[in-house]
This record gives structure tokens, C-alpha cells and sequence, in this order.
């Protein structure tokens, strides 16, 4: 007799589009339905990747927390135990730290026989990173994304070896497909990208941790000398209106194109020239791996997971957060080499090819899900 397949459960804040989100729903996609039964438990069912959630079959079920530290906590923990019980569920992975506290706590207690939490930041408050470091002790194992993300798991946050499981990000194979060239026609005259122009772009959700001040302020260096010069800023948040006062203030109004959220396909750092990441605090950004499999060179902040991805001179140029003329002289660097831009491009592309694809990722993922609930080996 056949066992039925192991019953697993994402839990996640929400369903909006962020590095965390997207991985989630990356793995959702491309999980075997022989083996794997899913589902979603989240603190808000609306947002834009839901259809991609429905489209996969995997069913939504929501427990609207408003607080992990109020009534609304105590409240849907006992339905989600009971959802739980109800479902005969296997394997709880939350994804992230909000999910971590409700999810970790809540389905433990509720006897789920294996509860995955996880770590996929560099920064976080001090009553989320208390809570956190609870969950991580209620759980199985603590999945990190990124190598130095999973030593701050042992050194910072004192979970035992034995419980810590190192699995990046990948991205869509589609990623790494060549657009149309229509599609790059229409995107560069929807962004007024002059044929000439070299462009410099930055995909992040505009917040203060991503700082894009940082960019704009190098920029404002580097006009005077690249008179085609444009950076492209793809994201919204709520540093776009301090953002843009910035931008005015440097006058850099002609040569920076806030474009708001954009598609993550076909891929939009196929746009640029250079993709930047000038984070003051990171985990395993996705953006940084879907420039790799664009075949762009980049230019990051060392920080967090960023050079698990970015090895400094070969598929990108690493520096420090807040150095702006550091910043600048990497970028110019690469401005002025079309050659070496190209070279650093496809490096990351082939290290994107062999560490961050499905084929690489999804294995792994399986054989953890499958371990713990008893039917499997890693």
C-alpha cells in the first residue's frame, strides 16, 4: 500500500511580491503533487502572486493576525492547531519572521510532527528577533538562504548545528531566456531609454534598508563624466516621495526613471547594463541572482548573503554599505568597459545555471520535507 503524500503547509505573512514571497511560490509551482500535498496558511490572503498560488492548485487558507503580541495571536493559533489537526499536517514551514513567531509556537504546540521555520535577513527589531530565536528553538530545523545567514543562525542566534539547513533562492528558468525584441523595444520607449543611453538599474522595494539614497548620491558623481547616463528605479514603498525630493535636489530629475513594480518576466535587468544592490542589510536577495541569469554584471554592498552570490571581480564588484565614492568608482569602472561588463555577465550566468535554478533547489527542498516526516532521507 502506497503512503499518501507528506502533507505540508506554508505559512507566510502575505502574499505580496518580495524575495520571500517569490520563493515560496517558486517551490509551490515545482513541488512533485505525488509526494507533496500543499497548501498556504497566511496572515493576508490578498496580493499579487495569489493567482499564482490558485493557478498551481495549491489551496489559501488565511488567519488574519493583527499582532503576534495581541488577541488576534491567541485567536487564530487555535484555529490554525485545529486546521492543523484537522488536515493531518505533516511538515509547517513558515517563511518568514512574522510566520516564524505564529507558526513556530502555534503548530508545536499543536503536535505537527515536523515545524520548519526560517531565516532570510540580515537586520531585524528587537522584539521580532526575541520571538524569532524562540521559534528557531521550537523548530526541527532552521532553513537559511545564504551560507553567511546560516552561520548568524549558529553564532548570533545559538541554534545548534545539527538543526541548520543551508538552501538558497533560485529563479524561474525563464529568467534566463533572451525577451523578445519587441519587448525590449516597447519597455524602452516606455521608459524613454535613449538608444544610446547606459543604463544603470535597481530592482528593490523602496525602503529605507535597500538604500537608494546611496545610489542617487553616486550617481550625482558620475553624471558629469557619462552624459548618456540613466538609472532606472524598478519598486515602490515609502521612500519614493523622500526618494524623489533627493532626486530633485541633486538634479538628476533628467536621467532617473522611477518606473513603480514591473514584471519579473521577461526579465527586466535585461534593461540594463548594470544591476545595483545597495543594501545596508540583506539576506539572499533574488534580485542580485535574476541579474546573474540576465547576464548582467553587478555592483552590490557586501553585506549579509551578497557574496554567496557576487564573488568580487568575477561576476560582479563588492563594496562597502554607505560608500558612496566607492559605489561611484565601481560603476564607473564598468561604464567605461563594455568588454568587462560582458565578462562579469557571463560568469554570473553560469554560476546562476549551476547553484540557483530549480533543478538545483527543488531536490533538496523534497528530500528535507520528506526526511522529516519520516519517508525520506536528505
Amino acid at each position: 500500500m502506497s503512503r499518501r503524500p507528506v502533507r505540508v503547509v506554508f505559512c507566510l505573512d502575505s502574499l505580496g511580491v518580495g524575495g520571500t514571497e517569490m520563493n515560496a511560490v517558486r517551490i509551490a509551482e515545482r513541488l512533485d503533487r505525488s509526494m507533496f500535498k500543499l497548501s498556504v496558511a497566511c496572515f493576508r490572503g490578498d496580493g499579487a502572486l495569489r493567482p499564482r498560488f490558485e493557478a498551481a492548485g495549491v489551496p489559501i487558507d488565511v488567519f488574519p493576525v493583527r499582532s503576534l503580541y495581541g488577541s488576534s495571536m491567541i485567536a487564530q493559533g487555535w484555529r490554525f492547531m485545529r486546521f492543523l489537526h484537522r488536515d493531518r499536517v505533516d511538515v509547517v514551514h513558515a517563511h518568514d519572521r512574522y510566520a516564524n513567531v505564529f507558526a513556530g509556537a502555534w503548530a508545536r504546540l499543536g503536535g505537527t510532527r515536523a515545524v520548519i521555520t526560517s531565516k532570510r535577513w540580515g537586520s531585524i527589531s528587537t522584539a521580532h528577533g526575541v520571538g524569532n530565536r524562540i521559534a528557531y528553538r521550537l523548530s526541527d530545523r532552521v532553513l537559511a538562504n545564504s551560507a553567511v545567514v546560516g552561520a548568524s543562525l549558529a553564532s548570533v542566534d545559538d541554534v545548534p548545528a545539527r538543526r541548520i539547513v543551508v538552501i538558497p533562492n533560485f529563479v524561474d528558468e525563464a529568467a534566463f531566456d533572451l525577451p523578445e525584441l519587441s519587448w525590449l523595444a516597447q519597455m524602452r520607449i516606455a521608459l524613454a531609454l535613449p538608444a544610446e543611453a547606459l543604463v544603470v538599474g535597481i530592482v528593490a522595494n523602496l525602503r529605507a534598508i535597500k538604500n537608494h539614497r546611496m545610489l542617487l548620491d553616486a550617481m550625482s558623481l558620475l553624471q558629469p563624466r557619462f552624459p548618456n547616463l540613466v538609472l532606472v528605479v524598478m519598486g515602490e514603498g515609502p521612500e519614493r516621495a523622500a526618494l524623489e525630493a533627493r532626486t530633485a535636489d541633486l538634479n538628476l530629475g533628467q536621467i532617473v526613471r522611477f518606473v513603480g513594480m514591473q514584471d519579473n518576466l521577461p526579465n527586466p535587468h535585461r534593461l540594463f547594463d548594470i544591476s545595483v544592490l545597495c543594501s545596508l542589510s540583506e539576506g539572499f536577495p533574488n534580485s542580485i541572482v535574476e541579474a546573474m541569469a540576465a547576464a548582467r554584471s553587478v555592483v552590490a554592498t557586501s553585506v549579509g548573503g551578497v557574496p554567496d552570490s557576487v564573488e568580487h571581480g568575477v561576476n560582479g564588484l563588492l563594496i562597502d554599505s554607505n560608500d558612496v565614492p566607492g559605489l561611484a568608482s565601481a560603476l564607473e569602472r564598468l561604464l567605461n568597459s563594455s568588454m568587462l561588463r560582458a565578462q562579469m555577465g557571463h560568469a554570473g550566468q553560469q554560476i546562476a545555471r549551476s547553484r540557483f535554478t530549480a533543478a538545483a533547489v527543488i531536490p533538496m527542498i523534497s528530500d528535507l520535507y520528506r526526511l522529516l516526516a519520516g519517508v525520506g532521507r536528505t
